[in-house]
């Protein structure tokens, strides 16, 4: 059993179109913000109170050119992946971001699904479309069932 783990799930809504960056032998990364809210009830005056967390996601490679392909701002997503920190120095002053780095994502709505002329009676137009990066080192004739 392992010591610790880093594992984030998140459901949220794109706040950005996913940002490309290329890379010299063909990799690549995908960036872009996600939105989660949070809705409670005021205990004193009663009334709802809705709280946004911004959260920055890092794709890489085919899962980063999928996104892109698919995705635009408001798309309602699900991620999976890790947290990861990192820091640089800019001026003299040491800046630091926390990045969530995306290993399974599943797209719950896009835009273009929801402007689609009556894809809504198509029975693949209801599910919703997983993709994940690859996973190095195993392979799936491996699994014990």
């Amino acid at each position: 059993m392992a010591n610790s783990l880093n594992k984030v799930m998140l459901i949220g809504h794109l706040g950005d179109e996913v940002k490309m960056h290329f890379f010299e032998g063909g990799n690549c990364i995908g960036r872009f913000p996600i939105a989660t809210n949070e809705t409670f009830s005021n205990k004193q005056t009663g009334e709802k109170v809705t709280t946004t967390e911004w959260h920055n996601v890092v794709v890489r490679n085919k899962l980063a050119e999928i996104c892109e392909k698919f995705l635009s701002k408001g798309d309602r997503v699900f991620v999976e992946g890790k947290i990861k920190t990192r820091q640089w120095e800019q001026d003299g002053v040491k800046k630091y971001t926390t990045e969530i780095h995306a290993q399974d994502m599943t797209f719950l709505t896009t835009k273009k699904d929801l402007n689609a002329p009556d894809t809504a009676n198509a029975p693949e137009a209801s599910e919703s479309k997983s993709v994940s990066e690859p996973i190095t080192g195993g392979h799936e004739d491996d699994l014990p069932f």
